[in-house]
């Protein structure tokens, strides 16, 4: 009998060393153990159709957490990655809509108000050392106020360009959009960059401790302003994405993609402390955050109560992640 015992307590014991040997497992579990609880609450839950727009609902705040992602391995945070989105695509479809610019040329001008951000951001870290959350607080509430002064208005008639990323291709008789596809190769690229690559190295350097980053050789700031101009990119990438799933350019977007993707990220297993985490983590952060909102919604829990829930999560994951250093 205590042998059946112990066997069952190693079993046990090897599978809890699994999750916490890899950063991605805890979350993967808790993914999968959500879709199996919605998937008893709903029979509309596991269907093709509604995986799709699950992924839909994804693609924004999981392009919003890759770049989230880079800045918190450093050991920063950047408040201001939502707005600097909502930026970025009113001014694309101002210009593309009504000033008439080519709307590739647009997309050129709204990406490069996206690496002005990021350059700025990067450089007030680097250059006087304030805190990458007081900087991004006020770059925040600077690309809130241009796009108040830009327009008011909703942007509509969009060029077809602009919502190409929103089409449809089918697979196995479920539709998928392009900028699903899109927001994956994106991971795959930021997991390749951070797992195999001399830069990728440097930012987890930078974020476990960046005195011996820089001892051990590392140009630390020019570490920091490549990240955050990298992180502002996507967020370019993101109100493209945005936009062609909503066929508008709006300038109200982006005030929940602050809170969602940040919360991807943390649920993700990413450390907020720096140094630690996986990317591909805030991936399965980020389904996280979909799943739970869709599940819930299919449920007929008001929306209210699925904020406390993301709440509840996120509060979770970073305790967590603090207890996890207070042990080591």
């Amino acid at each position: 009998m205590s042998a059946v015992v112990s066997k069952a307590t190693k079993r046990r014991s090897g599978f809890l060393r699994v999750i916490q040997g890899s950063p991605i497992m805890g979350p993967l579990v808790a993914l999968i153990l959500a879709m199996i609880f919605f998937t008893t609450q709903s029979d509309k839950f596991l269907t093709g159709a509604n995986f799709s727009l699950i992924m839909q609902q994804v693609m924004v705040v999981g392009t919003l957490a890759i770049g989230q992602t880079l800045v918190i391995l450093t050991g920063g945070i950047d408040l201001s990655h939502g707005m600097i989105m909502a930026l970025s695509s009113i001014i694309t479809t101002g210009l593309a809509v009504n000033s008439g610019v080519n709307p590739i040329l647009a997309v050129l001008i709204g990406m490069g108000v996206c690496i002005a951000f990021g350059l700025i951001n990067g450089g007030l870290v680097t250059a006087i050392g304030l805190p990458a959350f007081i900087v991004t607080l006020g770059t925040l509430n600077i690309a809130f106020a241009l796009v108040r002064i830009y327009t008011t208005s909703t942007v509509t008639n969009l060029p077809p360009i602009l919502l190409f990323l929103g089409n449809t291709f089918r697979v196995v008789g479920t539709e998928f959009t392009y900028g699903s596809v899109v927001m994956i190769i994106l991971f795959i690229i930021a997991w390749y960059v951070l797992r195999s690559t001399p830069a990728g190295r440097s930012v987890y350097a930078v974020g476990d401790n960046p005195e011996a980053a820089r001892l051990a050789g590392i140009n630390t700031n020019r570490v920091l302003l490549g990240v955050y101009t990298i992180a502002a990119i996507t967020y370019g990438i993101a109100g493209l994405l945005l936009m062609s799933r909503t066929g508008v350019g709006d300038p109200n977007a982006g005030g929940n993609g602050n809170l969602d993707s940040i919360t991807a990220v943390v649920i993700g297993g990413v450390s907020l402390l720096g140094g630690r985490g996986h990317i591909m983590g805030a991936l399965i952060g980020a389904l996280i955050v979909g799943v739970f909102r869709n599940g819930l919604q299919l449920m007929g829990i008001p929306s209210i109560w699925q904020g406390l829930v993301t709440g509840i999560l996120v509060i979770a994951a970073v305790s967590v992640d603090y207890l996890s250093h207070r042990g080591k």
